[in-house]
């Protein structure tokens, strides 16, 4: 008897696919979100930059029209910069604050480098102890220093002096611990490369390390450069003069018999310039070092 072939049994065909509406391309998700963020960032922008637009507005105003809330200054009047340089010493200020600044920076990163690259290249006893303290040094606020420093300068002879205001300040703490996290991420075959060469650990230091870290470097620099030509409290109470540096000059217009909003706002202008010269100059560096810091 012949057998019966059986026909395979039949399969659904499944469902056919419905393109959802929610559903999008991802390279059309991913330049959305692109968009967006560009957005946001344009918006951070502008909230970062209309105070600054705001203070030269302001400078530029009328004496009369000073305190006006109109966002274009119309008409531009200079009077009140030309007030400011004949009011205070402003040239001698500003080379008094760039003195101060640049010395204190420049010790800062000297005193920071050879901290940081000894905390990494040799191994003594005590090391980890050693930067603990340093970092617990970090935690202790000004206010409780700042007593001990005043006496100390003023057994010194240093009050009244730009000296006074620099010397406090050639250990910072938080330079310490930033160059030496770059340092950490440093290839330590290089340092041995350098070593079985005959390199003193001095001369591996300026011929192998910095100029590895230039980025860090200059970041790290415009930042204390930045803190110090900024700082207002401490050189008010080591100089005590008005024509000593520009920020006591800016605010010797603010007085109980009235504020000159117009003249500090061109005196503070005038005090940004050179930290916008100092970023345009080594914005590379700052950039190539927030690059690097993500690369270990």
């Amino acid at each position: 008897m012949p057998l019966a072939v059986l026909d395979p049994p039949a399969v659904a065909a499944p469902p056919p696919v419905t393109a959802d509406a929610g559903d999008r391309p991802v390279g059309e998700i991913t330049r959305g979100r692109s968009v967006a963020g560009h957005v946001l960032l344009v918006v951070l922008s502008l909230f970062a930059v209309f105070p600054i637009y705001w203070m030269y507005a302001t400078s530029l105003r009328r004496p009369e029209d000073v305190l006006g809330t109109s966002p274009v200054p119309w008409p531009l009047s200079p009077l009140s910069y030309d007030y400011v340089w004949h009011v205070i010493p402003i040239a001698k200020m500003l080379f008094n604050t760039f003195l101060v600044a640049a010395s204190s920076s420049v010790v800062q990163l000297l005193v920071a480098l050879l901290a940081a690259y000894a905390f990494v290249a040799w191994t003594f006893p005590g090391r980890n102890l050693v930067y603990l303290l340093f970092v617990g040094a970090w935690l202790v606020p000004f206010q409780v220093t700042m007593i001990p420093n005043y006496v100390y300068l003023s057994q010194l002879g240093l009050l009244n002096a730009l000296a006074g205001v620099v010397v406090p300040t050639v250990c910072s703490t938080m330079a310490v611990m930033l160059l030496r996290q770059h340092l950490q991420a440093f290839p330590k075959e290089l340092l041995d490369a350098a070593r079985m060469d005959g390199r003193s650990s001095w001369l591996t230091l300026w011929t192998v390390v910095v100029p590895n870290l230039r980025p860090a470097l200059a970041s790290l620099t415009i930042m204390l450069f930045i803190s110090a030509w900024n700082d207002y409290f401490w050189p008010a109470l080591v100089l005590q003069r008005t024509d000593s540096v520009l920020q006591i000059g800016v605010r010797s217009f603010l007085s109980a018999e009235g504020d000159n909003w117009g003249a500090v706002m061109a005196a503070s202008g005038i005090a940004c310039l050179p930290i916008f010269a100092l970023y345009l100059v080594l914005q590379r560096q700052v950039m190539d070092a927030f690059v690097r810091s993500g690369l270990r």
